[in-house]
C-alpha cells in the first residue's frame, strides 16, 4: 500500500504502524469479521477497510504489506548525470530534427537510455528537480480564445 502525503512520504516508524494497522486488518477479516466492523474497530474509513479487504482476498495479509518510501526517484544519481550529458548534446543529436527538447521526448530518451518509463509530468518535474526548466525551451500550452467565453480578449 502506498499513501501521498504533501511532505514527499511517510517516516519509517509511520508506514511500519500503518502497516501493523493494515494486519490488525487482515487478522480480523480472516476471523469473518465484516469490513464494516473492521473499519468501526480500528477507527478507520469504511472506504479503507472495504480497499483492503478487496486486496486481502486477492492477495492475503501479503497483499498488505507496505511498499516502500515511495521516493520518487527512478533514476540513480549516475544516470541523472548521463542523462544531463545527452541533454546537453540537444535534441537534433538524438535524431530530432527541429533540435528542440520536450518534455516528452525527453521521457522517449530516459526509456530508451535506462529502460525507465516517465510521463511527460513526471519529466517537467525531474527537470525542474536538475534545474534544467530555464536552459533549454520547452514548448508552451496556450489556451485558446473562443468568441463568447468568458475571459477571452
Amino acid at each position: 500500500m502506498r499513501y501521498s502525503d504533501r511532505g514527499g512520504g511517510l517516516s519509517a516508524q509511520e508506514r511500519e504502524r500503518r502497516e501493523r494497522l493494515r494486519f490488525r486488518a487482515a487478522d480480523m477479516f480472516a476471523g469473518e469479521i465484516a469490513p464494516a466492523q473492521v473499519a468501526r474497530l480500528l477507527g478507520i474509513t469504511r472506504k479503507s477497510a472495504y480497499e483492503w479487504y478487496a486486496l486481502w482476498r486477492r492477495g492475503g495479509r501479503a497483499a498488505l504489506a507496505s511498499k516502500g518510501s515511495g521516493s520518487g526517484r527512478k533514476l540513480t544519481d549516475e544516470q541523472l548525470a548521463r542523462l544531463e550529458e545527452a541533454l546537453e548534446e540537444g535534441a537534433a543529436a538524438h535524431g530530432w530534427e527541429d533540435g528542440r527538447w520536450t518534455t516528452e521526448r525527453v521521457a522517449a530518451l530516459i526509456a530508451e537510455r535506462f529502460q525507465v518509463s516517465y510521463t511527460a509530468r513526471g519529466v517537467a518535474y525531474l527537470l525542474d528537480r536538475l534545474e534544467w526548466t530555464g536552459r533549454f525551451r520547452l514548448p508552451v500550452r496556450r489556451t485558446t480564445w473562443r468568441p463568447g467565453r468568458q475571459g477571452g480578449r
